[in-house]
């Protein structure tokens, strides 16, 4: 039964994420789901989820495979290794923070991935803008998704 929650997590968040937007922006809930894979089960764990549901977003976007993947593999990661506690002490501002960069972070690796393999998705301003405003949108979220050993 544990097993049929992480595809269900996947296949619920690309689908809320397709059918909600604020000002023609989407929120980007699989970077959620992998920042929350990366926070409570580790750096490799997380790095794995964040291949496995950034090549699936690739898949499903009809466009090359990997820059979504390379994003979500840095955020799992990252989360993983720079939220844990292990360098930084957990927050509640910490985690809005967190959120915050890291959802930036994405939007920045598959917009410079996109440009240097295929074609530039978006002029630069436009993909600043999406890239801040789901970011916004996003981070709210950091005062929920918190490692297991925070208070």
């Amino acid at each position: 039964m544990k097993y049929l929650l992480w595809p269900a997590a996947v296949f619920l968040s690309f689908f809320i994420q397709s059918r909600v937007s604020i000002l023609d922006i989407q929120p980007d809930l699989a970077m959620l789901l992998v920042f929350y894979i990366g926070i409570r089960h580790g750096e490799t764990k997380g790095l794995l989820a964040g291949l496995l549901i950034g090549a699936l977003e690739d898949v499903i976007s009809n466009s090359i495979v990997g820059p979504n993947m390379l994003g979500k593999g840095v955020i799992g990661f990252s989360a993983a290794f720079f939220m844990s506690g292990g360098v930084l002490r957990w927050t509640s501002l910490l985690g809005i923070i967190a959120v915050f960069l890291l959802t930036f972070l994405d939007n920045i690796i598959v917009f410079v991935s996109m440009t240097v393999f295929d074609k530039m998705p978006s002029a630069l301003p436009t993909a600043l803008f999406v890239a801040v405003m789901q970011a916004v949108l996003n981070a709210p979220a950091g005062l929920f998704i918190r490692p297991s050993h925070a208070e």
